[in-house]
């Protein structure tokens, strides 16, 4: 089942949300306007080089970060793409999605929430231009965690609807295929009953395999 239109615009939304705090401080890192006093700007992004690799890494990091909830709402997120050596095409277990999708909506929850009073906040090493400018910068990281949990939960629900009607259409394979020769058994020779009941399994056989495979099928 295809995610619906409204969580990949948020799936999208959160990638968003990460890029004017990201691009702000790669031009701290770069020398640009920082909005900061020099001793504020000192305490961010000290002289050297790793001060400017630390805020460039942060961004690209967060960014990354923010990326991956792309794969709540295609089809890489839920089947290994080929590109993947060893495990390939194979089922990503739930799991292995969602325990680390509500563990990051609770931990972005608890970072980026207080910014919602952002300029409540004291801010001792800005200048009033940046306090003002960075606030905006930094505002739509609010949004995060929210995105994350409904797009989560949509996932969460996508996944348990696939998988829970298969096991009930294959298991009733037998029972199916018993019922033709119920019915012919006054009509019919047991030859005939015979070959009945069997081409009768194995095209339910083949539709269940099917199933399975259009389940499964792998990213290319």
């Amino acid at each position: 089942m295809t995610a619906p239109p409204w969580a990949r615009l948020a799936a999208h939304t959160i990638a968003l949300t990460t890029l004017p705090s990201g691009l702000w401080r790669i031009g701290v890192a770069l020398g640009g306007p920082s909005g900061y006093t020099e001793e504020g700007l000192r305490d961010i992004c000290p002289p050297g080089i790793w001060g400017p690799t630390y805020l460039i890494l942060l961004s690209l990091l967060t960014e990354a970060a923010a990326l991956l909830t792309l794969g709540l709402v295609h089809r890489w997120g839920e089947v290994v793409p080929r590109w993947v050596p060893f495990v390939n095409g194979k089922a990503i277990p739930p799991r292995a999605v969602l325990i680390p999708a509500w563990t990051g909506v609770a931990i972005l929850a608890f970072l980026w929430t207080p910014f919602a009073a952002w300029w409540a906040m004291p801010h001792e090493g800005m200048t009033a231009t940046g306090h003002l400018v960075v606030g905006f910068l930094y505002l739509p990281l609010v949004a995060w965690a929210p995105l994350l949990a409904a797009v989560t939960l949509n996932y969460q629900r996508r996944r348990n609807h696939t998988t829970a009607p298969l096991t009930s259409t294959c298991t009733a394979i037998p029972a199916l295929a018993v019922t033709p020769l119920v019915v012919a058994e006054e009509h019919h020779s047991p030859r005939r009953i015979l070959v009945y009941t069997a081409f009768t399994a194995g095209r339910q056989g083949r539709d269940c395999e099917r199933d399975h495979s259009d389940t499964n099928t792998p990213v290319r």
